[in-house]
């Protein structure tokens, strides 16, 4: 396959262009959350509801406090919403029934898709224009992008200094 050309670019271009996307992606979260009935950070829990159904795993409430980085109150808030909106429910953890199980409803995936599949289908036309090596460049770099993000913002979070 012959690689096509691409522009010239320096890493600060680069970097821009990345500060740029999130941005554009942090208010595209907002407008998609509405959309869907809930908000921000109900959007995020979802998320993280999503990504352990479809690694097959179970995700207990207290994980999912740990995992947004929210109270065990707070997360008792954001299930309700979503348990009322129609994406999860809960049950007792069948090893411990002190524990709450979050299990995405049948019908979830389907209405998230509903309103994530046009930005998908876009994406994957723009990952059509390039070559399994690119794909498989651009998928280490959001791969160890997204560590280097997580070990700064625990940085951030633990610094207990104020901004200047």
């Amino acid at each position: 396959m012959h690689r096509k050309a691409r522009p010239a670019a320096t890493s600060e271009q680069a970097l821009y262009a990345m500060d740029r996307m999130i941005a554009t992606a942090q208010f595209g979260q907002q407008d998609i959350a509405r959309r869907l009935g809930l908000n921000v950070t109900d959007l995020t829990c979802l998320g993280f509801v999503i990504e352990a159904s479809m690694a097959g795993e179970s995700l207990v409430a207290g994980d999912l406090a740990d995992q947004a980085r929210l109270t065990t109150g707070a997360v008792t808030g954001v299930l309700n919403r979503l348990e009322k909106a129609g994406y999860i429910r809960r049950s007792p953890d069948p090893r411990d029934r002190r524990r709450v199980v979050v299990v995405m409803e049948e019908t979830a995936q389907q209405r998230i898709l509903a309103v994530y599949g046009p930005l998908y289908q876009r994406l994957d036309a723009l990952f059509a224009d390039y070559d399994t090596e690119e794909i498989a460049v651009l998928t280490d770099w959001f791969t160890r992008a997204r560590e280097l993000f997580g070990e700064a913002v625990k940085e951030i979070r633990e610094d207990s200094r104020q901004p200047q």
